[in-house]
């Protein structure tokens, strides 16, 4: 397994560690500094959010990477920060709310470094950024995602500056995850997978009454042959370009449960690249595909012009027809996901009704964002899903 810190020895502006717990994130930050420390003379200033004492701020982890390494007898540890005493390097510690002009006044910082810092205001993001302005000087930053729109995750996930290296890591590339933590992991995955997936898989965590398949699926692996249970395979496509992913979705209906085992999902696929797309899902060429209505020429692109050609046509469509659609979905005693298919997982998870945001509550009306996978689904299953939901268990779930 490749060492996921191993940028952290290279110059980037910005260091972006994040992901979830028990993954190893603030041991190797720690450990790659106290090392840097003890080979040159660097000034790092140490920030938390909050920080009301010298016990809420990562001394400790600092301290006892040393002791590990077998170095700390060449450190001073003082009240309020800890020396290097032949290099000369200094940690220093601050807390950054509530703290404007102590933080401006810190001179001569080689390095920073921001922990915990999914609780880090956007303004103190902006009063921290421009005082870390000495030649080569860095910015590491260690998080695990609060929500989807906290300040730290729209700076550095959503919309990474110039310059700035992001990484995400999990507890599987941690090879000293304790066995403790681990069954920990297992009976949040078992009992709460949205839980699981924000705190051991680093998502941020969503409105959870928001999310149209709350409850409704989960993320796991079944026999590849299993289809072969079922009556038939179904295909479903969407179509993007640019910015909207192309989609083709494979899945079937096997004791009252919708398995989804195969997805092609990707951005940028030319018309003609369609096909060869298409055939990285297997069984493709044996069985229909139904396919977004608004792109008729794509359609008929792949139905006469591919060697060989495709049995595809386009799904139904009609006024309330994604809302019939979802019932459907819903009304299966439960949706299986395999984990190869992990766009198709983050949209099951993200998918959403909209929030009022003045009175918080939800809305009846879909968010019309990560569903590309979720459309290529409703649009396999046309002639299931009909006009006006006509499945008694898709009125039974609406």
């Amino acid at each position: 397994m490749a060492d996921p810190f191993r940028e952290i020895w290279r110059p980037h502006r910005y260091k972006v560690f994040y992901g979830g717990r028990g993954s190893g994130k603030s041991w190797a930050v720690a450990q790659a500094l106290v090392v840097m420390c003890d080979m040159a003379n660097i000034r790092v200033l140490c920030c938390r959010e909050i920080q009301n004492s010298i016990k809420d701020s990562s001394y400790q982890i600092l301290r006892d990477t040393a002791e590990r390494l077998g170095i700390s007898g060449r450190f001073s540890f003082l009240e309020s920060e800890i020396r290097h005493k032949l290099t000369g390097s200094r940690f220093i510690f601050k807390g950054l709310l509530r703290n404007e002009q102590s933080v401006k006044s810190t001179e001569g910082i080689d390095l920073v470094w921001v922990e915990e810092a999914q609780t880090v205001s956007e303004s103190s993001w902006e009063v921290l950024i421009p005082t870390i302005r000495k030649p080569g000087s860095e910015i590491w930053v260690t998080f695990n995602p609060l929500n989807a729109d906290d300040p730290t995750t729209k700076r550095f996930i959503e919309n990474p500056p110039p310059e700035a290296y992001v990484r995400k890591i999990n507890f599987d590339e941690n090879p000293h995850f304790p066995p403790e933590l681990r069954a920990e992991m297992e009976h949040d995955k078992a009992v709460d997978y949205e839980k699981y997936l924000h705190i051991w898989e680093g998502f941020p965590r969503t409105v959870s009454d928001a999310q149209v398949f709350k409850g409704r699926y989960s993320v796991e692996s079944f026999p590849d042959d299993l289809w072969k249970k079922a009556d038939r395979l179904f295909f479903g496509a969407d179509f993007g370009f640019a910015r909207d992913p192309n989609t083709l979705i494979r899945c079937f209906m096997y004791d009252g449960k919708l398995y989804i085992d195969y997805e092609a999902y990707a951005v940028g696929i030319e018309i003609d690249e369609l096909p060869a797309f298409y055939r990285t899902v297997p069984e493709v060429d044996n069985w229909p595909i139904h396919a977004d209505a608004a792109r008729p020429e794509t359609i008929s692109y792949l139905a006469n012009r591919a060697n060989p050609p495709f049995r595809i046509s386009a799904a139904s469509k009609w006024q309330g027809s994604i809302e019939d659609g979802v019932a459907y979905l819903k009304s299966f005693e439960k949706i299986i996901i395999h984990p190869r298919c992990k766009h198709t997982a983050d949209e099951f998870r993200l998918y959403s009704y909209k929030v009022d945001k003045t009175t918080g509550e939800v809305l009846s009306v879909f968010v019309d964002k990560n569903n590309h996978a979720i459309d290529g689904i409703r649009y396999a299953l046309d002639g299931y899903i009909t006009k006006p939901g006509l499945s008694k268990w898709a009125r039974l779930a609406q």
